[in-house]
């Protein structure tokens, strides 16, 4: 870790690995992205893809790059780091990585939300993701209040979260069956979870968004990396506990909540992003910086795979989310119980 000072008396702590680490994923977020971009029914080499984004591509290209492709890897980038950072902060508060959003009940929050839209509303695309938003901080609201006891433990809140999560599932179900063929049909594919025909509609209300709490919960971040301490420890450093915990849940459930609103619930990036950054950063705390860089590049990866791993055959991104993030989460139970945590 080394300090830097400014003029002003400022100090900055940067730890020379973790700088490292979030410099590499960003660049492997570049390249993906631009893999992404020309992957599809009509392939652009990359060399072609980055000429295209410095306005140097013929008119197909710019169509294709512009109008297809780039919003869509775009909106990949933002929702992955957007359930990174959230399970990021879930984990951290809830000290648990298992603690992730997607396990505790707030995807599933969302995802009634929407489905309440397009089955008994029959909605359109902005009031299916505003269905999704508002079932998702409704969802972050409950649990927060079944969880509470003279203030919120992180193994309350994930058992109250996993409970949750049983009912919302069985909601989902009932919806569903409920639906109207054409409603069902459209239903299971927004659950699956995907970024197809995503466009520049769904990006600029994310980015909006997002410009607004990945701040606020980048500001908290050193909050955050006290509360993985305990209560105590953090109200002895001088950290207002309770409305600190409250502005990093209200940040988090936000994210997960407008992440699902844009491409449906996809599983297991927040749950194994944040993670799979601290291995590599090897720091302790939230890795907040280098958790949302894992998980755009996770998702971007996914969406590759998706797009040309099966030929013709184009899977939503969620699918392949749910096998590479199911293989993870059996990893970390096996290596946790090997560690004698659980």
């Amino acid at each position: 870790m080394k300090a830097i000072r400014t003029p002003g008396g400022f100090s900055l702590r940067i730890d020379p690995r973790t700088s490292a680490v979030v410099a590499l994923l960003t660049a492997a977020v570049l390249a993906a992205g631009v893999l992404v971009i020309g992957s599809g029914d009509y392939p652009i080499a990359p060399g072609d893809v980055v000429a295209t984004l410095l306005g140097n591509g013929t008119a197909a290209q710019e169509f294709i790059v512009h109008d297809l492709r780039l919003p869509r890897a775009l909106v990949a980038v933002l929702v992955g780091g957007s359930l990174a950072l959230s399970g990021a902060v879930f984990q951290t508060l809830t000290r648990n990585p298992l603690g992730s959003p997607d396990v505790i009940g707030f995807g599933q929050g969302s995802a009634v939300g929407a489905l309440t839209v397009i089955v008994l509303f029959h909605g359109g695309q902005f009031a299916v993701a505003g269905g999704a938003i508002v079932g998702g901080l409704v969802t972050g609201a409950a649990v927060y209040l079944l969880a509470w006891k003279r203030g919120v433990q992180g193994y309350r809140l994930v058992l109250v979260g996993i409970g949750g999560a049983a009912m919302l599932t069985a909601a989902i179900h009932y919806l569903l069956t409920k639906a109207s063929i054409v409603d069902a049909t459209r239903a299971t594919l927004w659950i699956t979870g995907s970024l197809d025909g995503r466009d520049w509609v769904q990006f600029w209300p994310l980015l909006s968004l997002c410009a607004v709490v990945v701040p606020l919960v980048l500001a908290h971040g050193r909050h955050l990396r006290m509360l993985e301490m305990g209560d105590d420890a953090a109200h002895a450093l001088g950290v207002p506990v309770e409305r600190t915990r409250v502005v990093l849940m209200g940040s988090g459930v936000l994210l997960i909540a407008v992440a699902t609103a844009a491409a449906g619930p996809i599983a297991f990036v927040a749950l194994s992003a944040p993670q799979l950054a601290r291995r590599l950063t090897r720091s302790p705390g939230p890795n907040l910086a280098a958790g949302a860089a894992m998980g755009a590049a996770l998702l971007l990866a996914a969406d590759w795979i998706a797009v040309n791993a099966f030929g013709e055959r184009l899977l939503p991104v969620g699918v392949v989310t749910g096998v590479l993030g199911g293989c993870y989460l059996l990893w970390l139970l096996f290596t946790e119980r090997k560690a004698g945590r659980i």
